[in-house]
């Protein structure tokens, strides 16, 4: 009998952790359209993005509802507790950071057909963005081939993002700054977006870190 509990216990972690790699891959590839719906003012993947976040959504309900059967009828303790409670924090922090991948898309397509930011700040914004997608893969590949290694590189890819968003702040806060408040306010949102998607990354990264050794970040 304990056999066979363990087993299934094995097969519901295991669907839940494709339930998880699935959420990465999809807030990865939102964030990437919401960027360039940013950038070239496309309407098609801005609308993508804002209707593809229900699929992330939904993902993260399954999640909660597989975790809550299991600890409801399997009580499981020690590493397999820690498991599950592993994966709804990375569950939460996934879908919030496909809320501002959606936030971004909504933002292009309020200035559609004019692109959302002015040319001087598309290179802060690339950047960000080639961050941004960094850290989302690497929480992809830890979730799906657990390593705390490289789930500890997220800390220091979100100090490059910091980096830039201070960056952000000193050509939003110029004296020369030619755009008005509008499109500063936009930009200062923009940034705040894409700081807190790489936050909700090292949050996941940190909680994957929990997993394997079982020490707190």
């Amino acid at each position: 009998m304990r056999d066979e509990f363990r087993a299934e216990f094995r097969a519901e972690l295991q669907a839940v952790s494709q339930l998880l790699v699935e959420m990465a891959e999809g807030v990865r590839g939102a964030l990437r359209q919401a960027t360039r719906a940013l950038l070239t003012a496309d309407r098609r993947a801005a609308e993508a993005v804002i209707e593809g976040d229900a699929e992330i959504d939904e993902c993260y309900r399954q999640v909660e509802e597989r975790v809550c059967e299991v600890l409801a009828r399997q009580a499981p303790v020690a590493s397999d507790l820690r498991a599950m409670i592993t994966a709804l924090h990375v569950a939460a922090d996934l879908e919030r950071m496909g809320d501002l991948a959606n936030h971004v898309a909504k933002t292009a397509l309020r200035r559609h057909p004019s692109p959302a930011v002015p040319a001087e700040l598309r290179p802060v914004f690339t950047d960000m963005a080639a961050i941004a997608d960094r850290m989302a893969e690497k929480i992809a590949s830890v979730l799906a081939h657990p390593d705390a290694d490289i789930a500890a590189e997220l800390d220091s890819d979100d100090d490059a993002m910091d980096d830039l968003h201070r960056g952000l702040f000193g050509v939003l806060l110029g004296a020369d700054w030619p755009y008005g408040v509008e499109t500063a306010i936009d930009a200062t949102l923009l940034g705040r977006f894409y700081e807190r998607f790489a936050d909700h990354a090292v949050n996941s990264g940190e909680h994957v870190v929990y997993l394997i050794t079982g020490e707190p970040v």
